[in-house]
């Protein structure tokens, strides 16, 4: 596997005068490790874009900082940018000891098809994109393939348990997590709703209209007393 190197300064600007670093294309960085004095750093912005690219944050990096002779090796953690622009704000970097197992993700990569898709049988899901692992830095992989071709009926998957890796890799991520399915095309048949007629709602009419000098007025019909009510008698 080809070697990402990359090239660092010591820095010894902080707080808001990191501003001026990055106008300047000047990234700053921090460097830390089990057995690692965090050390402030900062680095083209150019090459560690590329680097980043690269790597992304499972593939170790051979760090040279100043002038020192012998490289350490490192892991990209935290890559920071700017929501708007997405250009690099910081980044923290974990420096590694190789004899000694660390957690790491390892992108899921896809290749060949499925045969029930391609007949048309069924529609290919996508679960996890990434496999939590432990293990020693130097048996990180770019990515685990996951070859589509078994996949020739429908409700068929592929989880994490039917995985192979590396035999001192120790998969974190749940056996039962799915990582793709084939799932059952189904028509739906949508009929056509019957549009209403529209029918015209019926007015009641509980007033009456009469012309008191020239204005309109509505005169509300006073309700006749029922046969069996009984008038009422005045008592001295």
């Amino acid at each position: 596997m080809e070697q990402i190197e990359l090239r660092a300064q010591s820095r010894t600007v902080f707080g808001k005068k990191t501003r001026a670093l990055r106008r300047s294309g000047i990234v700053p960085a921090t460097l830390y490790g089990p057995r690692t004095e965090a050390l402030s750093l900062q680095m083209a912005a150019k090459e560690l874009n590329a680097v980043l690219h690269q790597a992304g944050t499972n593939r170790l990096i051979s760090l040279r900082i100043d002038d020192a002779g012998k490289p350490r090796m490192i892991l990209a953690r935290d890559v920071q940018r700017d929501v708007i622009t997405q250009s690099l704000l910081h980044v923290d970097l974990y420096e590694v000891v190789m004899t000694e197992k660390i957690t790491a993700e390892i992108p899921i990569t896809l290749i060949g098809e499925a045969p029930a898709v391609i007949n048309k049988e069924g529609l290919l899901v996508r679960g996890i994109d990434s496999l939590h692992v432990h293990c020693l830095p130097d048996q990180l992989s770019e990515a685990i393939e996951v070859d589509l071709s078994v996949l020739e009926v429908q409700d068929q998957a592929i989880l994490v348990k039917d995985l192979i890796v590396g035999q001192d890799i120790e998969i974190l991520t749940s056996p039962d997590e799915v990582v793709v399915k084939v799932l059952a095309l189904r028509e739906e048949v949508l009929e056509p709703l019957e549009e209403l007629e529209a029918e015209p709602a019926e007015v009641e009419v509980i007033t009456e209209a009469r012309e008191i000098e020239g204005e309109p007025e509505r005169v509300v019909k006073e309700a006749e007393p029922a046969e069996d009510e009984e008038e009422e008698t005045e008592t001295e």
